[in-house]
């Protein structure tokens, strides 16, 4: 089983222009993974000969409030045009949209019966979407705990439970293994109870967020899970370097591909 093995843009590099960290991701021999597009350039980034397996699907919004969903769908038809212009099939939503520090722009304490009725009806419009336009939109899990406190529809199993809903090839799951690791944990039979709906995989290890073999996941495990669960899509490298400088992203980026050479 061969996964293709893509790197966020965003975490790594960080003394470098974005331009320069997508060329180097690219040079090592890996795909890449872009946030927010609505700063970048579209033809820069096709220029560098990169293939960009994901990117921030919607800039604005969130699933369960009429303003929101309207918002979240119309960014949602924006991001699809630059998607196109850098040739990334894939585009990240969460449960709703975050802003500094990855916080919730609306945080939420509670996540009524409404809400998830009102949830699965938006999935269902960008699901629609996506088959007009021909593109996957992934619905991402987050953690409350560390990184995303107040997110509404976060856990993996509140992510599932929603792509499973709607039903459609066009709204899929991006499976977040850190923040899976630290709000649920059981991480082999979340894989495998996942694996028919996943569109992407992200991976860091807990504690830190840095590059596999720096924590306590059991990445060989991990992704023997994957392969055994038939799963042969993206797996991307969601974190930072534990060591700084050039050398150190060097060695984050060899372990994750070792992590996930089968």
């Amino acid at each position: 089983m061969t996964f293709t093995l893509a790197v966020c843009s965003e975490m790594v590099y960080l003394d470098e222009s974005h331009l320069d960290r997508v060329k180097r991701i690219h040079d090592a021999g890996f795909a890449v993974e872009i946030w927010d597009w609505t700063a970048k350039d579209a033809a820069a980034l096709a220029a560098t000969g990169a293939r960009f397996t994901s990117m921030t699907g919607y800039v604005g919004g969130d699933l369960t409030s009429p303003d929101g969903a309207a918002a979240l769908l119309a960014s949602a038809a924006e991001s699809i045009d630059f998607a196109r212009r850098i040739g990334a099939p894939a585009l990240n939503l969460h449960g709703t949209g975050l802003g500094e520090g990855g916080l919730p722009v609306r945080p939420v304490e509670v996540v009524t019966g409404e809400m998830w009725l009102a949830a699965l009806r938006t999935l269902e419009r960008v699901a629609e979407l996506g088959e007009q336009h021909e593109m996957t939109f992934v619905l991402e899990n987050l953690n409350t705990e560390v990184d995303h406190p107040g997110t509404p529809f976060a856990r993996a199993a509140d992510t599932l439970a929603l792509v499973r809903a709607v039903g459609s090839p066009r709204l899929r799951m991006n499976l977040d293994l850190y923040h899976a690791q630290i709000g649920e944990g059981n991480l082999i039979e979340l894989i495998r109870r996942a694996a028919p709906y996943v569109g992407e995989v992200q991976v860091a290890d807990v504690p830190g967020r840095c590059e596999p073999g720096t924590g306590e996941i059991a990445w060989s495990a991990v992704a023997l899970a994957l392969a055994e669960a038939g799963y042969d899509g993206v797996v991307a490298m969601e974190a930072f370097a534990s060591r700084p400088g050039t050398a150190g992203t060097d060695a984050a980026l060899a372990a994750f591909r070792d992590a996930f050479t089968l």
